[in-house]
């Protein structure tokens, strides 16, 4: 293999594993986001279909996913009534809950009697 392309290869390899990478992590047996904050789901949200929106989505912002984004494994992203993405675990769609300040932090877990910490 010429080394030229060798050395593409070796380069375009991490950017490859980061575009497989799913939208979130487990942590203490919950879905989290990037940066560790808790995520929730809504039971009154339908298949890739949220029910949260203008009010709702300013207290739970959901977990947003690029036009782009291709789904991965359980994730799949779809479009909501504004026209912007979310990530849907096994269908159901992922937010954060605005109240939580740091990682720490599941405060929304029961929210009126609708909301649920995300698990695998």
């Amino acid at each position: 293999m010429p080394r030229r392309m060798l050395v593409a290869l070796m380069c375009l390899a991490p950017a490859l594993a980061l575009a497989q990478q799913p939208p979130t992590k487990i942590t203490d047996g919950y879905l989290v986001d990037p940066t560790g904050m808790a995520l929730y789901t809504f039971d009154l949200d339908g298949n890739t279909k949220s029910q949260c929106n203008a009010d709702c989505a300013r207290a739970w912002p959901p977990l947003t996913a690029e036009a782009n984004a291709k789904p991965w494994a359980d994730y799949a992203p779809f479009a909501r009534a504004d026209g912007s993405y979310q990530w849907a675990y096994k269908g159901k769609p992922l937010y954060r809950y605005a109240r939580d300040q740091s990682a720490a932090d599941r405060t929304g877990d029961g929210a009126g009697n609708q909301w649920r910490l995300a698990r695998p």
